[in-house]
């Protein structure tokens, strides 16, 4: 019986993502760039500890950073979608949904030779075109939703949420989904975010958010065969010194439970028969 998988997953969103707040002064932006900076010191590890990852990169990081995105690839790594400049889905209209995430799937097969398989929205949201697009586009899977813990499932599209009657769920779709959490994210534990808005205080211990993370993993690999963690994780965030030494135990601790590390994309090619009941 398998033990399950751990997909790990970074989003490399670099400085996209303070664009996307409007946070554009020297200040946040430094923040971005050291996701770039941390980019050498991430892929020694997953090097050296023999786990590939998947990695969601926008556009804008893709023209931004060239040398640490075909690093990136170079080492075997998958390459997915995650919008142009880190756009909120659903402030997008469909045209302009469409637009960003045509444009960054040009970039990617400029850089892998092959269009992307994957996709995750940067607000771990859909709009009602979302599934469409995907489907016009030729993407496989998606790793943005959170309607299972660690079962692949296929997404829908035509779903209705009405406030006097019941939910009415759509059709589904050929595009494995891969189910996300934010309690398998580093952002909201660990970041600190201040804007005029809100405080996301962040800073948490990280032993003890990765103590959480393999929690969750053992208790996949203890009670549901075959089954997938997706663990969310941002070079700017993790890429900093004792976080790094936590990452690197939490591999070494997945290890020890027996399951395997996959890129999101062959666990996709690996499940997808079965959901669509082939």
């Amino acid at each position: 019986m398998s033990r399950g998988t751990v997909c790990l997953t970074f989003d490399f969103d670099a400085i996209s993502l303070w664009i996307a707040r409007g946070q554009t002064t020297p200040g946040p932006i430094s923040r971005g760039e050291f996701g770039a900076y941390a980019m050498d010191r991430i892929l020694a590890l997953l090097h050296r500890t023999e786990v590939p990852a998947t990695f969601f990169v926008p556009g804008h990081t893709l023209e931004t950073y060239p040398a640490q995105c075909a690093a990136i690839a170079e080492a075997g790594h998958e390459i997915a979608l995650h919008g142009y400049a880190h756009e909120p889905v659903t402030t997008l209209d469909r045209e302009t949904e469409m637009a960003v995430n045509r444009r960054s799937a040009e970039l990617i097969a400029k850089l892998t030779g092959h269009p992307p398989a994957g996709h995750r929205t940067p607000s771990f949201d859909f709009t009602d075109n979302t599934v469409a697009i995907l489907t016009e586009l030729g993407v496989e899977y998606d790793s943005s939703l959170m309607g299972t813990d660690f079962e692949p499932y296929l997404a829908r599209s035509g779903d209705r949420c009405e406030v006097d009657g019941p939910f009415r769920f759509g059709d589904t779709a050929p595009v494995v989904e891969l189910p996300v959490s934010w309690t398998l994210d580093d952002y909201p534990h660990l970041e600190f975010v201040r804007t005029p808005q809100f405080v996301m205080p962040g800073l948490q211990d990280v032993g003890a958010m990765f103590d959480r993370f393999l929690g969750d993993v053992r208790y996949m690999a203890n009670t549901i065969a075959d089954r997938v963690a997706t663990v969310t994780l941002h070079p700017q965030v993790i890429g900093r010194g004792a976080r790094m030494v936590a990452l690197e135990q939490f591999i070494t601790g997945c290890h020890e439970l027996g399951v395997a590390f996959e890129r999101c994309v062959d666990v996709s090619r690996r499940v997808r028969p079965a959901l669509l009941g082939g």
